[in-house]
Formats: C-alpha cells, structure tokens, sequence
C-alpha cells in the first residue's frame, strides 16, 4: 500500500540549550510536519511531554518565558546538600504536577518515552507508563544537581548519563522516520564564571560545578557518538546554540534559544520532506519491529511514601 511514513521525533537533554527544542517544533508546526511519537532526555523529555499533552510551541514559548524569570527558577529551589544533591527536587515535582495535573502516560495525545537511568541496576529505564509528573522528576534529575528519585527499589538519575539522544527507543515506539535533535554543547563554556554570578551557588562552589559541567559533557558526548553509531537517525539537526548556555545557566535567553531551533529546523526542512513523501511500503503487521532487549519499561505508580 502506499502511505506516508511514521515520524519520530527525538529531543535530547542539555539544560537551557533544550529551550531550541521549541523552535523545531514551531517549524514542524507550520510546515504541517505531524509527529506520531516522541522520546526525550532530562529537558529535551520535558518539551516532548508538554507537545504529546497537546501544548503547541507557542504555549510551550510563553510558559518558558514564565519559567526563566529569576524569581520564578528561585521557587524551584529547595537545597538538600549533602544529601545526595544541591537541591531535594520536591519543589521540581511540584512544579510538574502543577503544569500536568496527576496526568499519565495514557492520558497524552501522542505516544511518549522518556529516559532515566537506575543507579541501582546501573540500566537504562525507559518511561512509557504510570505518573507523568513522577517521570520527568526522572529524567531531569542531573546528578549532583538534584537528588536522585527514589521509587519502586530504583534510584533514577537523568537519562543523559546513558542515552542523551534516545534515537533507538523511539525506532522501538514504532517510528519509521527519525527527526533526531542534538542540543549537546559543541564547544567548552564559561560556566564556572556564569554559575559564579548566581547568589543561590555557595562561594567557591563554581569550580566543583565546573568540574561536573565538563565531565558530563564529555561522558554525554562519548554516548551518544556510541549510541549514534548503533541508531543512526534520518535526520539529525544540531542547532548553533549561544555560548554561556548550559545546565546551569541560560534559561533566561528563550526567545534566542527558540530562534536558533528555528534556524537549523529550516536547513532541514528540504531533506525531512523528501523523505516524508508517500511510498509503497509492507503493513505494520508485516514488517520486524525492533526490540532493545536490554531497555528496562516498568509502570510508574506514585506511591504514598513520594505524596508525602
């Protein structure tokens, strides 16, 4: 039969560079470009899930724009060092529920997965079920940032540490043509003088941020070459973001982040839609689909212990 491909869209994670994320999906939005799934990483995960709850890039703008201002970021701020992370990550959850009410995965207009990972197991988790507030308390727990989730015997850490780029798990979703969208730094920051600047950081602590900042990065780049080389997308696009924008730093820069994934989703725009066009192809029925055996999907409940 002749259809048009199945399209899936991949938003990695990378702090307030993942703001660019929106800029692709306002081009998508107005070439007409459908989704049918998404997957995402730490903040690329929490636009995915704001598009698949049916938040256009305009709301998903405005509520940036909120979101960046200082005293906004501030309310999000609840210390918890040395426990595990400079903050408890309760403020963050609530901060979720408060966008997503008590939403579940079944309850989005788009299939979605998130990443995490189980410091436990030493495993990639893949999120597809259960609390959607719970699940991007996952995803964005950036280690040494935020306390680690603790739920069902796991304790979750943002997915970037193994799979910032989850190009496989959305192949797996169903996805027959991959957008994939890379917002990893391509280049070393300031940040050290950046964090620096910020009174909520404790004197002397930049440098320790630094040293973290430096080391995910690289520890993020080595997987995602690996994974990249393993699950090749159709499309990759890798927006020239601003310097000085990173995890810590950035999030009130949103119209220029935006702009940016405007600009590398046009340079695309061509090569997405050629490989867009109708083709004869096999039923879904007919075809293999691809199963990452390694990949743990629990349900994702919210248990009483994490209400309280």
């Amino acid at each position: 039969m002749i259809r048009k491909p199945c399209i899936g869209l991949v938003l990695s994670g990378g702090g307030a560079r993942g703001l660019t994320h929106i800029g692709i999906l306002r081009v998508l939005e107005r070439e007409g470009i459908p989704v049918d799934y998404l997957s995402g990483t730490s903040m690329g995960g929490l636009i995915a899930a704001g598009y698949a709850a049916g938040m256009s890039s305009t709301d998903l703008e405005q509520e940036a724009l909120i979101m960046g201002e200082r005293r906004h970021l501030l309310k999000l701020m609840d210390p918890g060092f040395p426990k595990g992370g400079l903050l408890r990550g309760q403020r963050l959850l609530a901060y979720f529920e408060q966008l997503f009410g008590q939403k579940t995965f079944a309850d989005l207009r788009l299939p979605l997965a998130l990443v995490a990972v189980d410091l436990n197991t030493r495993q990639e988790i893949v999120l597809r079920d259960g609390s959607l507030p719970l699940a991007l308390r996952a995803t964005t727990a950036v280690p040494l940032v935020f306390m680690p989730l603790e739920t069902n015997s796991m304790r979750l850490v943002d997915g970037a540490v193994l799979n910032n780029l989850p190009v496989d798990v959305v192949r797996e979703m169903g996805a027959e043509v991959v957008i994939a969208v890379d917002i990893g730094a391509k280049q070393k920051t300031e940040a050290s003088r950046q964090i620096g600047n910020h009174r909520w950081i404790p004197e002397g602590f930049s440098a320790t941020l630094q040293v973290f900042d430096d080391t995910l990065d690289t520890l993020m780049s080595a997987t995602k070459e690996y994974k990249l080389r393993q699950f090749p997308p159709d499309v990759l696009i890798q927006p020239d973001i601003p310097t000085n924008v990173n995890v810590f730093t950035g999030y009130d820069r949103t119209a220029e982040l935006v702009a940016a994934g405007e600009r590398a989703a046009e340079e695309h725009l061509l090569e997405i839609k050629v490989l867009l066009r109708p083709h004869w192809c096999l039923p879904l029925s007919s075809r293999t689909k691809f199963v990452n055996k390694n990949t743990v999907r629990p349900s994702f409940p919210r248990t009483n212990d994490e209400k309280n």
